[in-house]
């Protein structure tokens, strides 16, 4: 019995050094050299933080781009709700939600009704926080947003090819756009939308 109660306190004793004081220093050192990062990656207007570029928003003026939808909170990108619809591709819901947002979609966009809409403009994220659309997507609302902003055409989608980003590892998954981060390059750019 004295060799197991020795064998408990050592163990006791390891694991409180290993997860009570190496692990959290250790998470701490690295949050130190990924400071932006262990912040949240906030974006700051006259120091007054506006953004996450990890969590999307939900613009909904014609002079940005706007995300894929959001299925986290009531009004979606609630960061303390993440989570997606849970619905199935043979559910009902999401078939008519799917269709009621792709027409949406094309009547804000400006396209006919027979154009494919991109799976990532009806359908939320697994997170419902995602702050990434396809190239495909951002394409596809360009001509939208250079006429709400009163530009050409080939100013946004040069500022849509200088946002894309590649892909994972270079080869895992498609390259994508941050939405987040392609509407505040525009407010830079071109002036802020007016409210």
């Amino acid at each position: 019995m004295l060799k197991n109660i020795k064998t408990s306190v050592i163990a006791l004793g390891f694991f409180t050094v290993v997860c009570g004081v190496a692990y959290p220093l250790g998470i701490t050192a690295i949050g130190g050299v990924f400071d932006n990062e262990a912040k949240g990656s906030l974006v700051s207007d006259s120091d007054k933080p506006i953004a996450s570029i990890l969590i999307g928003q939900n613009f909904s003026k014609s002079e940005y781009f706007h995300p894929r939808p959001s299925a986290a909170g009531e009004k979606g990108y609630d960061g303390t709700s993440s989570g997606g619809s849970n619905l199935g591709y043979t559910s009902q819901k999401l078939y008519d939600t799917a269709k009621d947002r792709a027409a949406k979609y094309r009547e804000i966009n400006g396209l006919d009704a027979s154009d494919k809409v991109p799976m990532d403009a009806v359908t939320a994220s697994a997170s419902g926080l995602d702050p990434h659309i396809t190239i495909h997507n951002a394409l596809l609302q360009s001509k939208r947003v250079a006429k709400a902003r009163g530009i050409e055409p080939s100013e946004i989608q040069k500022a849509i090819k200088e946002c894309t980003e590649g892909k994972f590892l270079g080869i895992i998954g498609e390259e994508k756009i941050n939405v987040v981060k392609l509407n505040l390059r525009l407010d830079k750019e071109f002036g802020k939308a007016k409210i």
